[in-house]
Parts: structure tokens; C-alpha cells; sequence
């Protein structure tokens, strides 16, 4: 074989495996890319579930307040039914 046999089958083999390690690149960044997507998707929807329990908590403890305003008012009646002589 002559120099220049040798040196045009190496250049052919580089060529192949430069396009064989391209591909395997390119399958690499979009696995990343579409893992990269899922822990974004994650990631909002864990947000969105924080903001919404924080809401709930806020809500949660506007009706207790409600509910022992109301059991206050509804002792103080009683009291009041009681001191006219009357039974709750």
C-alpha cells in the first residue's frame, strides 16, 4: 500500500468515527435536554403546590378564627339566657 492509500483509508476512518461520536453527542445533549424539561416540570409543580398549601394554612386559620368567634359569642348568650332567668 502507498502513503497515499494509507493516509485516504485514515481519513475515511476518522470520518466515520467523527460522525459516529457526533451522533452519540447529539443523543447525549437531548437525554439531558428532556431530563433537564421533567425537573423543571418538577420543580413548578412542587412550587405551585407549596403556594397552594401556604394558601390553605392562611384559609385553615381564618375559620378557626371564625369558628371561635362564634363559640365566644354563643357562650356569651348563653350566659345572658341564664341571667334572665331562662335555660340555654
Amino acid at each position: 500500500m502507498s502513503t497515499a492509500m494509507v493516509g485516504a483509508v485514515a481519513a475515511l476512518l476518522a470520518s466515520v468515527l467523527t460522525a459516529m461520536a457526533a451522533m452519540y453527542g447529539s443523543r447525549g445533549a437531548n437525554r439531558a435536554a428532556r431530563e433537564g424539561g421533567a425537573l423543571n416540570g418538577y420543580n413548578n409543580l412542587t412550587d405551585q403546590l407549596q403556594e397552594e398549601r401556604k394558601e390553605l394554612r392562611a384559609d385553615l386559620a381564618a375559620v378557626r378564627a371564625d369558628l371561635a368567634a362564634e363559640r365566644l359569642e354563643s357562650a356569651r348568650l348563653r350566659l345572658l339566657v341564664q341571667q334572665l332567668g331562662g335555660s340555654p
